[in-house]
């Protein structure tokens, strides 16, 4: 029993040592079926929140929801740009854009429908909501509760300076 806790906590400690520290170098799909590189997303000092969510993941779309309020004032306080970037798979995805477009969400929307980026992040879970600049990540928080956009916000100011 001791080895298996041990190994457990290895496992546990292994995978959050080894989280990706920069966004991945690939090509990710738009809405509008076009691709980006993703590195393109956080160069010359821009900082960016990347939020993997899907449209069956109710924590997400309220964490969404809960930004897309006061996301203008966010961009016009700190010029921080915002990408969510749907992990919906083949079977889930054409939910995306009647949800966006239901929603009226102001950011930009990218499709990951095999979740290549999700294990390149080391993202068990979503929501997952990080902070990136010149590609590194500064910021990283799974999950969401009410309340945890105000301190992704302050966390955004502090690294807008």
């Amino acid at each position: 029993m001791k080895i298996l806790i041990a190994l457990v906590l290895t496992l546990t400690f292994s995978s959050i040592t080894y989280a990706q520290d920069e966004l991945p170098k690939m090509q990710i799909k738009t809405l509008n079926g076009d691709y980006i590189n993703l590195e393109d997303i956080s160069k010359d000092d821009q900082l960016v929140i990347v939020s993997l969510w899907a449209t069956w993941c109710v924590p997400c779309k309220k964490e969404l929801d809960a930004i897309n309020d006061v996301y203008e004032d966010w961009v016009d306080e700190t010029k921080v740009k915002l990408y969510a970037i749907s992990v919906d798979d083949s079977r889930t995805v054409k939910r995306v854009k009647p949800l966006v477009s239901g929603k009226g969400w102001e950011f930009d929307i990218l499709l990951d429908t095999n979740s290549d980026l999700k294990r390149q992040l080391n993202a068990p879970t979503i929501p997952l909501t990080l902070l990136v600049k010149n590609n590194k990540i500064v910021y990283r928080h799974s999950g969401y509760t009410p309340g945890s956009e105000d301190e992704l916000y302050e966390k955004i100011k502090e690294l807008s300076k």
